[in-house]
Parts: C-alpha cells; structure tokens; sequence
C-alpha cells in the first residue's frame, strides 16, 4: 500500500524540489522513516536515527543499504517545513484509494 501511494506521487515529488545544488534525500525514504516513527512509536528523530541504524529491516524499509549512512537528524527540522501537511494528506489520500478486495464464490460441483 505504501509503495503504490508514493509511486503515485513520485511525479509531484519530483516537481516539488529543485534539481540544483547538492542532492538531497529523497522524500519516499523521509516519508517512510517518519511512517516507522508513528507506527513505532518512536518518540524522537534522533531516537529515530538510532532504530534505522541498528535495525536492518528498518534500513530496508526506508530503502538504505546495509552500508548506507544513516541522515543526520536535523534532516527532519529542515524539511518538515518545505510541504509536510500537503505531502501526508497526498500520501494518505494515496493509501485510502485501494482497490476493493475481489470476491470469489466457491462453487461446487456435485453429481
């Protein structure tokens, strides 16, 4: 469900940050840290840090390498700000249009 709501947005993404200057994070990974932080609860970014870090299947789910740096903390604090209110409802308008599950009826046949 995640990965389809964010490749849904992958083209706003993209029009949302610039393509000068140093790279920067992308925002799927963001988004994904911060999902891990209110799914587990996790009290702080820099508590965050510290799970991705130490937890493999927190590092693939974000979508960092075993040997891939964890981002510095103040990575949240700079871009919360940048459209965080319209990115979480975009992504959770995403999530909300799933399909509807297909209902297969059992039918026997009997002599």
């Amino acid at each position: 469900m995640t990965d389809r709501a964010l490749q849904e947005l992958s083209c706003w993404f993209d029009q949302l940050y610039g393509q000068t200057g140093r790279p920067s994070i992308p925002p799927e990974q963001l988004l994904r840290a911060q999902i891990l932080q209110a799914l587990y609860t996790i009290r702080s970014e820099r508590q965050l840090m510290d799970q991705i870090d130490g937890n493999w299947r927190y590092r693939w789910f974000v979508g960092l390498k075993v040997d891939d740096a964890v981002w510095d903390v103040t990575v949240f604090t700079r871009t919360r700000p940048a459209a965080a209110g319209e990115v979480s409802q975009k992504f959770f308008d995403g999530c909300g249009r799933r399909p509807k599950p297909r209902v297969y009826w059992m039918t026997s046949t009997l002599p």
